[in-house]
């Protein structure tokens, strides 16, 4: 669509009227996120062991001494040389993120069903350092909502995002949230599933301030690669 070219002083009254929608938006998503805040907790009962590059580690682990904890369900299926480009997209952000939240008291995993040689060769690829370890043998990511076993698919019990999103599929997107209290005990305070985790894929963010915006001619997160994927070329070109 061509752009309707005005004055300044036009341009000026459109930028006005859109400000007070973004002050509203502002302020909307201030009041969910003191009502996400307010969520109340689950204890997790069963002790969930993952195995790491360093050998098993329980879910406690790793919060690395810190309080809260969030967990991206990763799509990586076990035997599969797919990784999930959504995934990989939103996880291309987060070491650089996470020398700041760490700061605030939040540690970061990805958990994936796959085995842990697996993640690790897909960690070397993407060139990440953030912990990153195998349900594989303790059905993590089904228990919270990030794909059902094949036992639930059968039967139809695949309620995916409260029931809201008719997904069928063993892995799907998802993340959530735990809490740790001075006891030791863990909680389960909030999980996100589909375009609830949106937010987390920062390039998202930045393409929404522009005039194409997230430019999803072909569909949602059509355009998006694994980040060593992409063709070089202008969409790569360098400003120096």
């Amino acid at each position: 669509m061509e752009p309707k070219i005005v004055s300044r002083e036009d341009w000026l009254a459109a930028r006005t009227a859109l400000l007070a929608h973004e002050r509203e938006a502002t302020h909307l998503r201030d009041r969910v996120n003191a009502e996400r805040r307010a969520l109340p907790w689950v204890r997790v009962e069963r002790p969930y062991v993952f195995e790491s590059a360093a050998g098993p580690i329980s879910l406690a682990d790793l919060f690395e001494g810190r309080s809260q904890l969030m967990v991206h369900h990763f799509m990586l299926a076990p035997g599969s040389n797919h990784i999930c480009k959504g995934c990989a997209g939103m996880c291309d952000h987060v070491d650089a993120a996470r020398r700041h939240f760490e700061h605030a008291d939040l540690s970061f995993a990805a958990v994936s069903r796959a085995p842990i040689d697996e993640i690790e060769r897909a960690r070397k690829r993407m060139g990440w350092t953030f912990q990153w370890v195998s349900c594989a043998a303790n059905g993590f990511n089904h228990d919270f909502g990030a794909g059902f076993t094949p036992q639930q698919i059968a039967r139809g019990e695949t309620v995916y995002n409260y029931g809201t999103t008719p997904y069928v599929a063993e892995d799907l997107p998802a993340t959530s949230v735990f809490a740790r209290n001075a006891a030791g005990e863990v909680f389960h305070t909030y999980s996100a599933f589909t375009r609830g985790t949106e937010q987390l894929f920062t390039p998202f963010n930045f393409l929404d301030f522009a005039p194409k915006g997230r430019n999803e001619t072909e569909g949602t997160m059509s355009w998006v690669r694994l980040h060593d994927d992409y063709d070089a070329g202008p969409a790569m070109r360098s400003s120096s």
